[in-house]
């Protein structure tokens, strides 16, 4: 009797487990495959590839791409680096989504002629100053003193020719009183030392090998413009910087003195479409190559908020203020994309699931009482009826009309957690029929 009494038991106790899995699967399904899409459709995954386009005329900016690749490529990201005319190529690229284009390095400044559109900045990088260097007096000061001359002032489109033009046009220098050429990098130093050029305005870093090379000429000078504050007064742009005496090659005493410079920031521009995920991680790696010191600025200068083209997007700027995202800073990147995307996803879900998950059992529960309860209006009938007629009782169709209601009930499939509303029906059944 012990043994057929646990195998029953056993058997009641495996039901209740699968119905409970019926009830609970469901609801677990439910909340995976929404995840599951959400994830996916409404918070997708970063891609694995980013798109840089660098200047083919500026060899920092592909070097810096380089570096930038080398350090993505630890994170499992690929970069790949495209070559374009120069600065405003770049932000045309970026404005134009077939491109593929994510990222590109801007010039602050240039974007003044093109507009800055949707395009947001990571901040600025560095420094990149113009350098006037001149077969002539360093006395020079100003730059419309090199009126008639013969100038470089490199290719359209770069964004060095974009300011020094802009720079010369607001001195009275252009190309109907002096000769402008076109030469860029080391064909401008070269005609420069050969007196092919009279002077050249190369925008390039603090550390320019450029620079250095042209100095190495005993003629060539470079010019320190007395007009500097005046001229970063009138372009909010620019910064007025002082290049202290000897910085350049102590030894030889280059400069002979403190040279007035002016200068825009190169900037990191994104695409409007690039994953917020890719611009933590650019920024936590332009942070890492970037923050150095340098002959015009401290340690931690760079990278910065300052740049006034291009609005700085919400994580660049939520990473000045408050630095990487918390999971970032203990956690590959993999990792700390994928649970920071499955919180975005999951707690608006729950929002919307907690309730559900009350409001769906109780309709549940109603659905299963409402399929014994229509019996009650057929019982509450019955037992009127008997009340009116105690005179003239037919038992025997009370009793058969009893019979149905309870076989019928009986043929009910319910859930073994619900059994407790069918033995209570069928307990009311037993009250009406003692009154027969």
């Amino acid at each position: 009797m012990k043994q057929k009494f646990d195998k029953g038991f056993k058997k009641i106790s495996g039901l209740l487990a699968k119905e409970f899995l019926k009830e609970v699967l469901p609801y677990a399904l439910l909340i995976l495959l929404a995840v599951f899409l959400a994830i996916h459709y409404i918070n997708p995954a970063p891609p694995k590839k980013i798109v840089i386009s660098a200047g083919g005329a500026s060899v920092n900016n592909r070097a810096y791409a380089a570096i930038y690749g080398a350090l993505l490529k630890q994170h499992g990201i690929e970069l790949e680096v495209r070559e374009s005319a120069g600065d405003v190529e770049n932000i045309r690229l970026l404005k134009d989504e077939s491109s593929g284009v994510d990222l590109a390095f801007v010039q602050d400044g240039v974007a003044r002629a093109e507009g800055a559109g949707a395009l947001q900045s990571l901040g600025s990088l560095y420094y990149e100053p113009a350098w006037i260097l001149c077969r002539c007096s360093e006395q020079l000061g100003h730059l419309s003193r090199l009126k008639g001359k013969r100038i470089a002032v490199g290719p359209e489109g770069d964004g060095s020719n974009v300011l020094a033009m802009r720079l010369l046009r607001a001195s009275g220098v252009n190309a109907k009183n002096s000769h402008l050429s076109k030469l860029a990098g080391d064909a401008a130093v070269d005609a420069l030392h050969d007196g092919r050029i009279d002077a050249a305005i190369i925008v390039d870093m603090s550390d320019s090998v450029l620079v250095k090379r042209a100095l190495k000429d005993p003629q060539v000078h470079l010019i320190s413009l007395d007009d500097a504050e005046a001229l970063t007064r009138q372009n909010s742009y620019l910064h007025h910087l002082i290049l202290p005496e000897s910085s350049i090659d102590i030894a030889r005493n280059i400069p002979s003195r403190s040279i007035h410079l002016i200068a825009p920031t190169t900037m990191l521009v994104k695409s409007e479409s690039m994953h917020p995920a890719l611009v933590y991680l650019m920024m936590k790696i332009i942070k890492q190559i970037h923050n150095g010191p340098g002959i015009l600025h401290a340690k931690d200068a760079f990278p910065s908020m300052q740049g006034s083209d291009f609005p700085l997007s919400a994580q660049a700027d939520n990473f000045y203020r408050n630095g990487p995202p918390f999971l970032d800073k203990y956690l590959p990147f993999w990792a700390s994309t994928f649970i920071s995307r499955t919180l975005i996803v999951i707690v608006p879900l729950l929002a919307i699931l907690l309730p559900l998950s009350k409001i769906i059992p109780l309709a549940y529960r109603t659905f299963m009482r409402w399929r014994l309860f229509r019996y009650y209006g057929e019982l509450r009938y019955l037992e009127t009826q008997l009340n009116q007629e105690q005179g003239r009782l037919d038992r025997d169709y009370y009793l058969q009309k009893l019979d149905q209601i309870e076989s019928r009930a009986r043929s009910i499939k319910l859930p073994i957690s619900y059994s407790q509303y069918l033995y209570e029906l069928r307990s009311h059944i037993e009250f009406v029929r003692s009154k027969i």
